[in-house]
């Protein structure tokens, strides 16, 4: 498909941190990324508002490590306290993902060019994205690189493992019509070491939030992909 890349995404360490550890000040990572992680990672390689950026499936390519370390970190209040945070080890993963319109900005159909998007894209990957690369945490620096998907041997090759309920991400009024910011939940369940996403319109698990509206964009507010390409 003219729309979809595969990469690899490596590090030596990921912070996915589950929410539920964070009310004591701890954090501690899921064994897995979130969805709303890895599209992170996407929207570093490329990203413009005319796009949504779905993350199809991951491969979890290394074994599960995690290692906690004492950190310091800083009050609102002022002043540092003690903690531990308990981040992912050695972790690579293979991704594939494409992009689509945004239904729901009809104010930038003069951007819609799939074929300068996806140019722009690819040669965005293959210079290691556009902006940094981090997995789940800003201290988790990360890199990626152009790979295919089902290239190489994955340390879970053949295993079927579920994972429970987690944070699947959220819901920004711009992505989906509604004037809120929600939470969405699901069930991830490893098959043969590849993890399917569920698209987030059909997540069932969903929470709002808060109420929050769309930012507005004009041709003069972004560059136009035409543009774009051409610089490139």
């Amino acid at each position: 498909m003219r729309n979809t890349i595969e990469f690899k995404v490596y590090g030596n360490y990921a912070l996915f941190t589950d929410p539920l550890t964070k009310l004591g000040g701890e954090k501690m990572s899921y064994q897995i990324p979130t969805y709303q992680a890895i599209k992170g990672i996407v929207e570093s390689i490329y990203w413009k508002p005319t796009i949504v950026m779905v993350v199809d499936a991951i491969r979890i390519m290394n074994p599960i490590k995690m290692e906690s370390k004492g950190m310091r970190p800083i009050e609102y209040s002022g002043g540092n306290s003690l903690a531990h945070y308990t981040y992912l080890r050695d972790v690579c993963y293979h991704v594939r993902a494409h992009f689509e319109f945004n239904p729901h900005r009809p104010d930038l159909a003069f951007d819609r060019n799939e074929g300068k998007h996806y140019a722009i894209l690819k040669r965005s990957l293959e210079a290691g994205g556009r902006r940094d690369i981090f997995l789940g945490a800003r201290e988790c620096q990360a890199y990626v690189e152009p790979i295919e998907f089902n290239q190489g041997e994955g340390f879970y090759d053949g295993v079927d493992l579920h994972f429970g309920t987690m944070v699947h991400g959220f819901n920004y009024p711009d992505e989906t019509g509604v004037n809120e910011l929600a939470v969405r939940l699901w069930h991830p369940v490893m098959k043969n070491g590849v993890i399917t996403f569920t698209r987030p319109e059909d997540c069932s698990l969903v929470q709002p939030i808060k109420n929050m509206q769309a930012k507005t964009f004009t041709a003069d507010d972004i560059e136009p992909v035409d543009l774009l390409h051409e610089q490139l």
